[in-house]
């Protein structure tokens, strides 16, 4: 019998991949130095544990200080958290593997304790009444500041330094984070942006920060080695986004025009929350906006093995993500491939420090 189709190798124009079982971007909260660096021993290893996926999208990396909203996250903004990356880099490609970096903003989910007391910036001033996890614990957040066009204009040559500093540190490419709830879909949803200005009020308009971003890395950085990240259903699990009848519209505008692009994928999550009776959701998110991409494209959230082959054999999806099966099963290809049980993971160490529950998971015996 022929290796599912998960197992087989995946080649387009811009990815070459020994296999189709992606390890998705999870926060993991392991960079707790004053300098928000990643360390060979931690993330170094961590990362060298799972190379043999096809591809490692790593944890979200903050692409400047006004960028962070949670402890412990590394960034990908200073000399030191390059110098940082560039051993991780080095580990997983002696191991064979491939990755990018995910590059993020927070936006308003962030909260003045990262700041010296000021207020994040969002595309409007509008509270999305959660919780930040903050150094002193859980807070509430506050209402952001209005991000001015002066602060647009540095944010994007924040991402574009980022896309520029990823490369250096030896990163196959990025993952522009544009999921979630944070910054970037804050700009495109009607309950987090309100502005009347280019930046808001259409669905044209909403989506203008994300083009003019992807814009301005692609002039800095081969555009082959740039992946984007969407959420389209998401719906109040996070960032206090909720869903109207402008929603998937406004991503169906945004997957139709990445057609121009070139671009090395598309990632998309199907919801994270049961939105069956959501008015204007959309339930299956790679079956709808398969046929609207015309390049590679990734889906993620809650896959099995079974699953994973079923969606790609299908035709709805060129790659499947897997996250929290990759936190408790470095070695979760072989597992696939050898039909391997899978070990459960520990939430209680997810966003904790040290080693426990980051590189204490076991490999199968094989």
């Amino acid at each position: 019998m022929s290796k599912k189709l998960l197992l087989q190798p995946y080649s387009s124009k811009n990815l070459q991949l020994k296999n189709r079982v992606i390890m998705a971007p999870m926060t993991r909260s392991r960079a707790n130095n004053k300098g928000n660096i990643p360390t060979d021993e931690l993330h170094g290893i961590y990362y060298e544990q799972r190379a043999s996926a096809g591809l490692i999208i790593t944890e979200g990396a903050q692409v400047s200080k006004e960028a962070v909203g949670y402890i412990h996250t590394p960034g990908i903004y200073t000399k030191a958290q390059v110098e940082g990356w560039k051993k991780v880099t080095k580990r997983v490609h002696d191991k064979g593997g491939k990755i990018f970096i995910q590059l993020w903003h927070v936006g308003r989910i962030s909260h003045p304790d990262f700041h010296n007391g000021e207020l994040p910036v969002a595309p409007s001033a509008i509270n999305p009444n959660r919780k930040s996890y903050t150094p002193d614990g859980f807070k509430d957040t506050v209402t952001p500041r209005e991000m001015t066009q002066t602060d647009i204009d540095s944010t994007i040559q924040d991402f574009v330094n980022a896309g520029k500093n990823a490369l250096e540190a030896g990163f196959d490419g990025v993952e522009v984070h544009s999921s979630n709830g944070y910054l970037f879909h804050q700009f495109f949803t009607n309950c987090s942006n309100t502005r009347t200005d280019s930046y808001g009020g259409s669905i044209e308009n909403n989506a203008r920060f994300f083009f003019e971003t992807l814009d301005a890395m692609k002039t800095a950085m081969p555009e082959q080695k740039i992946g984007v990240r969407f959420n389209p259903s998401l719906h109040s699990a996070m960032a206090g986004i909720t869903i109207d009848a402008e929603t998937i519209p406004t991503f169906e505008y945004i997957i139709k025009k990445l057609n121009a692009y070139d671009l090395a994928y598309v990632h998309l999550s199907e919801p994270f929350s049961d939105v069956s009776e959501v008015p204007h959701a959309v339930t299956g998110i790679a079956k709808h906006f398969r046929p609207l991409y015309n390049g590679t494209l990734m889906i993620n959230t809650d896959f099995t093995f079974e699953k994973g082959n079923a969606v790609l054999e299908a035709n709805e999806a060129d790659l499947v993500a897997f996250g929290k099966p990759y936190i408790s099963n470095p070695d979760l290809v072989a597992r696939f491939e050898h039909g391997i049980s899978l070990s459960d993971w520990d939430a209680e160490t997810f966003y904790t420090t040290g080693e426990k529950g980051f590189l204490d998971y076991p490999n199968a015996n094989i």
